[in-house]
């Protein structure tokens, strides 16, 4: 990382604030090696006061910075990359894009260089260092896929995937965060039905999900085999599992997966 100690974030939305306070958690980089740009600065003053460089100017962020994180909005993806194109060197910058659906070949040929893209699928836990991101890249990006490992790394965990399941990671691994979240919320509002204050029940609900996560990460367990651990015989927990499967637990769980990916794929071609 020695040639690589500015970072500039082209968007400063949700994922971006994400991904800059999960690389100043991890001490990847500190908050004054950072740009982030959005076109109304006043509305992250925030990171300003954290040390961030903040700015509207894409040109001048990517002008005193080497890696370019790309985290603007699908339709605002090929004016974004249009106007920086001038300050891309090819000798000096990687780009690592999470913008959903956009190809490295879409990146490249509108930035008009023969420049080292990745594409990186993180989720807003980078923000806390608990990202599952998934990386991609092309035979051309020179060592840049390594430095793209080693930054989102440090806020989680990662996995090198073919750019051809990008936008199926999209689904699993972005989405997926909104979709354990609402299952979450549901335990919730089933353990205030039962007697429990909403505080109470968000908070049993929200550990015994991170408790059930960890399970699978660090035996490296099958599900099942766990569930089968919790399960007898006419037993409380096979009944409460049986009557959420009656109604469609599992498969609405994966129509949702399937949708967002499907709409994911279209998302950037029709912006």
């Amino acid at each position: 990382m020695k040639l690589y100690n500015k970072a500039a974030i082209l968007g400063g939305g949700n994922i971006g604030q994400a991904i800059a306070n999960g690389l100043v958690s991890s001490n990847l980089f500190p908050a004054d090696k950072i740009y982030i740009t959005k076109r109304r600065v006043d509305t992250i003053k925030s990171f300003g006061e954290k040390g961030f460089k903040l700015t509207h100017d894409n040109l001048a962020a990517v002008k005193d910075s080497e890696i370019i994180i790309v985290a603007v909005q699908p339709k605002q993806l090929d004016e974004l990359l249009r106007e920086i194109s001038s300050e891309i060197k090819e000798d000096r910058h990687i780009v690592i894009s999470v913008v959903s659906g956009a190809s490295i070949k879409d990146i490249t040929e509108l930035l008009g260089k023969n420049i080292p893209v990745v594409r990186a699928m993180p989720n807003t836990a980078i923000a806390i260092g608990e990202s599952m991101t998934c990386l991609c890249s092309d035979i051309k990006t020179n060592g840049a896929i390594k430095i793209a490992e080693e930054i989102f790394s440090s806020v989680g965990k990662t996995m090198i995937i073919e750019e051809e399941l990008m936008v199926p990671a999209t689904a699993l691994c972005a989405c997926g965060i909104a979709f354990f979240l609402r299952a979450i919320r549901a335990a919730s509002q089933g353990g205030i039905e039962i007697g429990f204050h909403s505080e109470e029940a968000i908070f049993m609900a929200a550990q015994t999900a991170k408790g059930a996560a960890s399970l699978l990460l660090n035996k490296e367990a099958h599900p099942e085999s766990e569930i089968d651990k919790v399960t007898t015989p006419r037993g409380i927990t096979i009944s409460g599992l049986n009557q959420m499967e009656h109604n469609g637990f599992s498969s609405a769980m994966i129509k949702g997966i399937v949708t967002s990916a499907e709409k994911a794929l279209r998302l950037y071609k029709v912006e």
